[in-house]
């Protein structure tokens, strides 16, 4: 639904936004359970679909998102305060789900076949998100999926995507706007 938006409109960015506060980092480095829940909380749609983007099964997606909690719990004391978390948070996704895709060079089920089989309840729901989904895996690239769905689901600047993915600003720009044409010319057929 959120990436839906997006093609609309813009405002998904403002919406979105997560200011993670980077106290939360080291309130974890020190054993405090309520510090990473609340990462958890704030964060958990934003690494799903970043992860679900790279490795494009909703499984392994699910086991990078619980091993990017495990890592962050582990890790969170080697967190270099910059102000930037969430940039912190979502190198570690990209790290754990390309780990996956090599480790695993499966094809299983579609992501669509997925979908559809997990939420039967709600039909008109189910169309819309296999619609998305649909655009998102066939009309786009990867990069285009993983920038869209960055600015999407956290509400990140561009040039933070462009930081986390290593592609110059202009580029992240225009792979965005592009993906987003795309995606309108796909959605009005």
């Amino acid at each position: 639904m959120l990436l839906f938006m997006a093609i609309e409109t813009d405002t998904i960015y403002r919406k979105n936004r997560i200011d993670l506060d980077e106290t939360l980092l080291t309130r974890i480095a020190n054993g405090d359970g309520d510090a990473l829940r609340e990462v958890y909380t704030q964060t958990d749609r934003a690494v799903f679909g970043f992860a679900l983007s790279i490795v494009k099964n909703i499984h392994d997606a699910e086991d990078v998102m619980q091993d990017t909690y495990i890592k962050i719990n582990q890790c969170a004391e080697q967190y270099q305060c910059m102000g930037k978390p969430m940039a912190w948070i979502l190198t570690i996704v990209k790290n754990l789900a390309l780990n996956k895709l090599r480790q695993s060079g499966k094809q299983g089920e579609s992501i669509e076949e997925q979908f559809h089989l997990e939420s039967e309840e709600n039909l008109a729901q189910n169309v819309e998100n296999e619609m998305i989904i649909s655009v998102l895996l066939h009309v786009l690239t990867d990069e285009e999926r993983e920038i869209v769905v960055l600015h999407a689901q956290t509400g990140m600047k561009h040039r933070e995507i462009a930081e986390i993915l290593n592609l110059s600003l202009p580029t992240v720009l225009s792979k965005y706007s592009r993906a987003l044409a795309k995606m309108r010319k796909r959605y009005n057929q």
